[in-house]
């Protein structure tokens, strides 16, 4: 199959959607054309993943037109979708993870053989799916036994696998390292020579400029505007993303740490036992954590915090020793983790914001040790949601409802109504728009001033060199060098993560 940009093979003609109280999407338009990459871009609650699952036909529209080739077409579910050759990849993994890789790309499509599955056949196939994303593992393999990484790389072949001609990603590289995330743009660039259309959502804007032939932007549920690939750049799909000049995006003031806040003696984690790990924080101080997937960074701070107890060494929180076995004791030192996974680990989705702004507080307001003071919880609440700038209808609304950016600021603004002294923020960007990412820098960079020590763990190389005041580097549960705020680059971090020391 030859590219062919020139044709327009999906067009997108005034579609609507509201949902109780919201207007999701207005009159949205867009076109794409075959062998194209589209990147999709917008802040959080823009529409654009509710655009991508009325192509997918997980949600209908209210209004508005969809036309393939030309010619107009009714979605009314998934399998109309598929039908078409229109394949959506969740940002949130789909997968059965108690079967293998084969009978994942093949689920619900199984070849037969005299009237059972045939399993060669779903092995070759399979086989044949997985090297077009240069995933080189056995199709037989339990998909439970692979990384995120890999999982993610066997959702983008079970999707080639339906012969998709308009393959939507959201957000696909959020779990994969940077090796694997180079192959998924191999695989990317493969496709589009082979004529497939691709819409790429991303909040990593490096991304799109890298893969994007064209970039179309979505804000508050209406369009914004296109950028063509010659004038895709930072500050113009910031722009349009946002309807204003972000002057500043990484707003630092360098300032004269104080005393030491949080200091690590040999310490060993259960992933890593064997190797031993030392560094400190100081009051003050925005220290970054970088390093590949699988490096060991956010089982370090589940150490720390106690999640995961340790197998030796020490902790000391403002020069006190403690025994963080389990999260209790590191939040009574003074110490507050924001989970990678907000939504797993750091919201209960089904409740209120005002429920769960006052989960952290919940033992320490608690009179009689069961029951939260209903008037400090509202204190609490009402002082979280006006600091972090939460936008909410109120604080009764079910925290599901919120945009990836607000449920962020609500699992900060729980632990920062405890007043830590030492803050652990593992990828406390990841998966919202830029907008909410700047307004997260300038906490930062509040608390800092304020004299709270900050940890933070960041896959952005971009993040970690724009908010570090130093970075630590890890590779394979070690500590592979620390770099200044001077030494920071690209390629020393790349080298120190790749456990190139002298390089570096």
């Amino acid at each position: 199959m030859s590219s062919d940009t020139s044709k327009q093979l999906l067009e997108v003609r005034g579609i609507g959607k509201s949902f109780p109280g919201v207007r999701a999407l207005n009159n949205v338009n867009l076109q794409l054309k075959g062998g194209e990459v589209l990147a999709l871009l917008g802040e959080n609650g823009a529409g654009k993943s509710t655009l991508m699952k009325i192509l997918a036909g997980v949600q209908p529209a209210d209004e508005g037109h969809i036309l393939l080739d030309g010619e107009p077409v009714e979605i009314k579910g998934v399998q109309d979708a598929l039908d078409h050759g229109i394949a959506l990849i969740h940002q949130e993994l789909n997968m059965a993870t108690n079967l293998s890789v084969g009978a994942n790309i093949f689920l619900g499509r199984e070849p037969q053989k005299r009237g059972l599955i045939d399993e060669a056949t779903i092995y070759e196939r399979s086989k044949r799916y997985l090297e077009m994303v240069g995933l080189n593992v056995d199709p037989n393999i339990i998909v439970g036994d692979l990384t995120i990484g890999r999982q993610q790389l066997v959702e983008i072949a079970k999707a080639l696998s339906v012969d998709a001609r308009v393959l939507i990603m959201d957000e696909p590289t959020s779990s994969l390292s940077q090796k694997e995330t180079e192959t998924l743009f191999t695989a990317i660039k493969d496709l589009r020579k082979r004529g497939v259309s691709v819409i790429y959502i991303s909040h990593r804007l490096g991304e799109a400029k890298e893969l994007a032939d064209r970039v179309s932007v979505l804000r508050d549920g209406e369009n914004a505007g296109d950028l063509p690939k010659e004038e895709i750049n930072h500050d113009s799909m910031v722009k349009l993303m946002v309807g204003r000049d972000i002057s500043q995006f990484y707003s630092r003031t360098i300032h004269k740490p104080g005393e030491v806040a949080l200091e690590v003696k040999n310490l060993r984690t259960p992933v890593h036992p064997t190797h031993e790990l030392n560094f400190s924080l100081r009051a003050g101080e925005i220290v970054g954590m970088a390093g590949l997937v699988g490096a060991g960074r956010t089982e370090l701070l589940a150490t720390l915090f106690g999640v995961t107890p340790n197998v030796g060494g020490e902790v000391l929180v403002s020069g006190k020793s403690i025994d963080a076995q389990s999260p209790e004791e590191a939040i009574n030192a003074g110490m507050a983790l924001v989970p990678e996974d907000r939504k797993l680990q750091g919201l209960i989705l089904e409740m209120s914001v005002r429920a769960n702004m006052g989960l952290a507080s919940l033992k320490r307001e608690s009179p009689n040790g069961i029951f939260m003071n209903d008037e400090r919880e509202g204190e609490i609440t009402q002082l979280m949601i006006q600091q972090m700038r939460v936008k909410t209808p109120s604080e009764k609304q079910v925290v599901r409802y919120l945009s990836g950016g607000n449920q962020q600021k609500v699992v900060i603004g729980k632990w920062l109504a405890m007043e830590p002294r030492v803050l652990l923020l593992d990828e406390p960007t990841r998966g919202i728009d830029v907008g909410a990412k700047q307004e997260i820098y300038g906490l930062m960079e509040d608390l800092a001033k304020s004299g709270v020590a900050i940890l933070f763990v960041s896959s952005e190389l971009e993040e970690v060199m724009g908010m570090s005041d130093r970075t630590l580097v890890m590779h394979e549960g070690q500590i592979t060098g620390e770099l200044t705020r001077e030494q920071l680059s690209e390629e020393a971090i790349m080298q120190l993560a790749t456990g190139n020391t002298e390089a570096a």
